[in-house]
């Protein structure tokens, strides 16, 4: 109930003409980006992912900017007339970076750390090894 009120109230301010763009994009950092990346401490980012994130962003810049995809607009356009950057994807990689640190301050041994290390015993599968979560973080 609440999310389609919130949804609601994002989508009609995002419409209104007699709303500046600056007041527009403060509902988006505050509604909609803390939504859109909940959990990502835990997510295993690969090339893919990264191109997904930003093109989430462009799309809700272009959908406060009531820009469609055809006009011919490049991102940038985009970025300037909103004044924004792009910064979700360094708020991810930071937020991964600052879980990381955490887990590897706690005393002793823990299951998190254990895991996060890679020194838990056994055999591994064969073939080519999936993409880890501590690979992000050296990167």
């Amino acid at each position: 109930m609440l999310y389609t009120l919130l949804l609601l109230y994002v989508t009609e301010n995002w419409k209104s003409h007699s709303i500046p763009i600056s007041t527009k994009i403060r509902p988006m950092k505050a509604l909609v980006w803390p939504v859109a990346t909940y959990g990502c401490e835990s997510w295993t980012f690969r090339k893919n992912e990264e191109t997904h994130l930003e093109a989430f962003q462009m799309k809700v810049l272009r959908k406060i900017l009531q820009v469609s995809w055809t006009a011919n607009k490049t991102n940038e356009w985009v970025l300037n007339k909103a004044g924004v950057k792009r910064e979700q994807l360094n708020t991810v990689k930071a937020r991964t970076l600052a879980y990381y640190v955490h887990t590897m301050r706690k005393q002793g041994s823990c299951r998190e750390k254990e895991i996060t290390q890679g020194t838990i015993p056994g055999a591994h599968r064969r073939g080519r090894p999936c993409t880890a979560w501590v690979d992000n973080i050296k990167t």
